[in-house]
């Protein structure tokens, strides 16, 4: 029996009129759990940004395990106000059954590997929480902002050039 939760990772890659309402509804549940619930982050979470990003499913023998979502280039505003030109990852989680399992570096791989599939030869932009400088640096990117405030937690800017390698 395989207990690596790494080896039963099954990733898929959707647009929003791709889901049916209750897939739509959990992965809803699951970013209002992480981001407004555990963070105390009261903020509009579904946004017009849906609707311009690819969603990135992880799941673990059916069950939602982490989820990511991919902006399109030229949708999502920069804390400067201009809009990245880049596509642009973001609302990254680990649902809690499935932390500390090593899921987040595995899907934000997921992430950066589809992002050179998707928009080939461009970079991509993050809005990255301050106390993931060092996992995100790990993965390729470099801040390209000052300490901002984001929904009262402390954020960079970071950029991952084009062809940097996974």
């Amino acid at each position: 029996m395989n207990t690596d939760p790494l080896q039963s990772l099954q990733f898929s890659w959707c647009r929003l009129e791709d889901f049916s309402a209750v897939q739509w509804h959990e992965i809803i549940a699951a970013r209002l759990a992480v981001f407004v619930v555990e963070q105390h982050c009261p903020y509009q979470e579904a946004d017009d940004l849906d609707a311009h990003a690819w969603h990135v499913q992880a799941r673990i023998n059916g069950q939602l395990a982490a989820y990511l979502r991919v902006v399109d280039p030229g949708f999502k505003p920069g804390h400067a106000g201009a809009n990245y030109q880049e596509p642009s990852i973001g609302r990254v989680l680990t649902t809690r059954a499935f932390r500390g399992q090593g899921l987040g570096a595995a899907l934000m791989q997921e992430g950066l590997a589809g992002c050179t599939r998707y928009f080939p030869g461009y970079g991509i932009r993050i809005s990255a929480q301050a106390y993931l400088l060092k996992f995100y640096q790990g993965l390729g990117f470099q801040t390209a902002s000052d300490v901002y405030d984001e929904d009262g937690i402390a954020h960079y800017e970071m950029w991952r050039p084009a062809g940097t390698a996974l």
